[in-house]
């Protein structure tokens, strides 16, 4: 019976210990895999924003090798005061975009202007021929490249396009190579600020497996694995990483190593690069350690009430049925509460996961309308550009006539005209100011400050910015005032509805024989109405029910992307307003605003 009790206490030991390790290696491998899964799905929202920047700047280099500054310095790069001018037109489009530095390179790779051509380490008359993002831009392909400045030593994103002789040329029609290359250099080290909130490695790896951002510093011109030689013979030749000796992470002590293994990778951008997330070892390995312990307290338990049960069955046999039937019967409850509070729990944690989830695409998806919304301003004063551009060189041609009278007369002693002019000269620097104000109040991004608007202060803001072009067209516009309106919302953002639906009223009109526009804005219960009338073809039955849909046009694409009326629509709905569009009776489309208004005042 001794040897019996012996033997079979052998087997329950050995049975618990293969429990054991059963149980810590199958919560194991289901640790690894959650982990696997939350980093695959932080990645994704990570990739997501780094591509979203990304993106913000590609098209810039390229809508600033339309600038006529541009071609005039390539062309004639001793014409100073064309240096000058393009100088300090880099320097506030490099501040108002946020970039790092703008500059241009010759057929050389020779700079011949820089955003900072005022400071210690201007860019101006340096060679940039040898850099990758140089040779593919003036091949006639878009040049990317990330690495350390050879001159500011500041890492960076360089994006690069082609410049041709004529503004009309494409890559696909061009009769000549490029004459220069447009440089914009993004700063990536804001998302190295942002990835220190998490408790896990991120890094971001170029396609040789180099480690350029992370929130661990120590990685940083680290690789992934040995590179090869003609990978080190690449990296020398372009000086991507200022020539600093690239060793493997795991050649680090292993202090700093902490973290780096088994990770989830994810590509992002175009250039090869693999964003990378290391999940916590230590986290899945005490996840496992806890599921183990609960494994050998429940054997224990076991072991504990199996002896008990062997102790007493001799005296106690005449009661061993009944007992086994409570004992069968609580565990089955046990099982039964134990199962139902897992799924309990499992329900809650899969709530939890996706009210997260929706909180993160709730703020990504406020994040890309705010972009789509900068991009559709920018887009629109692509288009002005020409028209802006006339509009100040009447007022500049006029100063510096009256400039050019005035030494004249003052060497004649004739102050009396000098003064003349000189008051003619203040007059035309005003009006210079009130065209640039209007444009940089329309160009800035909205801070989404709700204030107190004048719809009246509105229209005539945007029809000044659009009058050069109804010149342009030869288009008449008539204004309706029959009420003042006051509303709640984003002035800003209120000038760029009016700024697309009269853009769009514009070019209605431009094959029409009769070209009239007319804006009416008059009180309608507790709204504003604003309709944009014209005197174009109309709205077609097929085009109307995707009027507002996004990327939906019927421009050619180089006149547009299909996002004015769209954006313009979210911008309004977000001010609990409408917009809305029709045929009209008299001919001509119409588009409708409606908003609530704050107050009502007298016409």
């Amino acid at each position: 019976m001794k040897s019996r009790r012996n033997l079979l206490l052998t087997l329950f030991v050995a049975a618990s210990l293969l429990v054991c390790g059963a149980t810590y290696q199958l919560a194991l491998h289901r640790a690894m895999a959650d982990q696997q899964s939350l980093g695959a799905a932080q990645l994704q929202i990570v990739a997501l924003d780094l591509e979203s920047i990304l993106q913000k700047y590609e098209t810039l280099p390229f809508a600033l090798g339309f600038q006529a500054e541009v071609r005039q310095v390539l062309q004639h790069p001793g014409d100073a005061p064309a240096v000058d001018r393009l100088n300090r037109a880099f320097k506030i489009i490099q501040q108002q975009s946020r970039a790092v530095h703008i500059f241009m390179l010759d057929a050389r790779g020779m700079t011949l202007a820089s955003s900072n051509w005022d400071e210690e380490f201007s860019f101006v008359g340096r060679d940039f021929g040898f850099r990758p993002y140089f040779r593919e831009a003036i091949q006639g392909r878009a040049g990317r490249f990330y690495g350390i400045g050879n001159i500011s030593s500041e890492p960076g994103y360089f994006i690069a396009q082609p410049i041709y002789r004529s503004p009309e040329q494409a890559p696909s029609t061009q009769s000549g190579p490029p004459i220069g290359v447009v440089v914009v250099k993004v700063d990536l080290a804001e998302f190295e600020h942002t990835w220190r909130s998490s408790e896990v490695p991120i890094a971001l790896t170029d396609a040789g497996g180099v480690v350029f951002l992370s929130n661990r510093q120590q990685w940083k011109y680290h690789s992934l694995g040995q590179l090869s030689g003609p990978q080190q013979r690449e990296l020398e030749g372009t000086h991507q990483y200022a020539d600093l000796p690239i060793t493997p992470v795991s050649a680090l002590p292993m202090g700093l190593q902490q973290g780096f293994g088994p990770h989830v990778a994810r590509p992002v951008a175009q250039l090869g690069w693999q964003l990378r997330l290391f999940p916590s070892s230590a986290r899945m390995v005490r996840s496992a350690t806890l599921a183990t312990l609960a494994a050998a307290l429940f054997m224990a338990a076991l072991g504990i009430s199996l002896l008990a049960w062997t102790q007493h069955r001799s005296r106690m046999q005449e009661r061993l049925q009944s007992r086994a039937a409570l004992q069968r019967a609580a565990l089955e409850l046990d099982q039964k509460i134990a199962q139902r509070t897992q799924e309990l729990t499992a329900a809650n944690q899969a709530i939890a996961a996706r009210f997260e989830k929706l909180q993160q695409t709730e703020s990504l998806l406020r994040t890309t309308q705010n972009e789509l919304v900068q991009a559709g301003k920018l887009a629109m004063l692509g288009q002005m550009a020409a028209g802006v551009t006339h509009e100040l060189n009447q007022p500049l041609a006029a100063i510096r006539a009256f400039a050019d009278n005035s030494v004249k007369f003052l060497a004649r002693g004739q102050t009396a005209q000098v003064a003349e002019n000189l008051e003619h000269i203040s007059s035309a620097s005003a009006s210079m100011g009130k065209i640039i104000g209007q444009l940089k109040g329309f160009a800035r991004k909205s801070g989404g400050q709700v204030v107190e608007v004048e719809l009246r202060q509105a229209i005539e803001a945007a029809l000044l910015l659009l009058a050069r072009d109804v010149e342009q067209q030869g288009a008449t516009v008539t204004r309706e005032i029959r009420h003042g309106a006051h509303i709640l919302g984003d002035a800003v953002r209120i000038e760029q509805v009016l700024v697309n639906l009269l853009r769009n009223a514009l070019d209605a009109v431009e094959e029409s024989p009769v070209k009239q526009l007319q804006v009416l804005l008059d009180i309608e219960g507790d709204q504003a109405v604003l309709r944009i009338r014209d005197s174009g073809a109309g709205i077609s039955d097929a085009v109307a029910p995707h009027l507002f849909e996004p990327f939906f046009t019927t421009k050619a694409s180089s006149r547009g992307l299909g996002l004015g009326l769209a954006i313009s629509s979210s911008i309004v709905q977000a001010m609990n307003g409408q917009l809305s569009a029709h045929n009209h009776e008299q001919g001509g489309a119409e588009f409708v605003v409606r908003l609530p208004l704050l107050n009502l005042t007298a016409p």
